[in-house]
């Protein structure tokens, strides 16, 4: 690691939602918010680069677990503010609270858990994998 994660390090992130990351475009006919997979996936981005800074240049990080409760809907056009913060480090395990807020009140919270690899080992094992 090239600068050290203490519990408390937090990030961040704000995303505008747009068409193509809602639930109608995922196979949900007639709900045009921001799906559920795409949520997670605005998690996962704030989470990385929450540690980002602490990585070093062959480490990776690879979403473990999750925990998502998804409270109200987000229509397109708000912007949802991601907030994710460090909670426990066990290891090569780094686990994150996270909520997440559109312009109008709370849309989701969790926990999401990272576990930090080596890459050359990480792609050893999809190498092995696909063998």
């Amino acid at each position: 690691m090239a600068v050290k994660v203490d519990i408390g390090r937090s990030y961040q992130s704000q995303t505008r939602v747009e068409e193509w990351m809602t639930a109608e475009k995922a196979g949900n006919r007639g709900v045009d918010v921001l799906s559920t997979p795409m949520l997670l996936q605005l998690i996962e981005e704030a989470a990385v680069q929450c540690i980002a800074a602490a990585l070093g240049p062959e480490e990776v990080t690879l979403g473990s677990y999750v925990e998502l409760t998804h409270i109200a809907p987000t229509p397109v056009g708000f912007i949802v503010r991601t907030e994710v913060e460090v909670i426990a480090i066990d290891g090569p395990r780094i686990n994150f609270a996270f909520a997440a807020f559109d312009e109008r009140e709370k849309i989701a919270e969790g926990m999401h858990e990272r576990y930090i690899m080596q890459k050359p080992r990480f792609l050893k094992v999809l190498e092995e994998k696909q063998a």
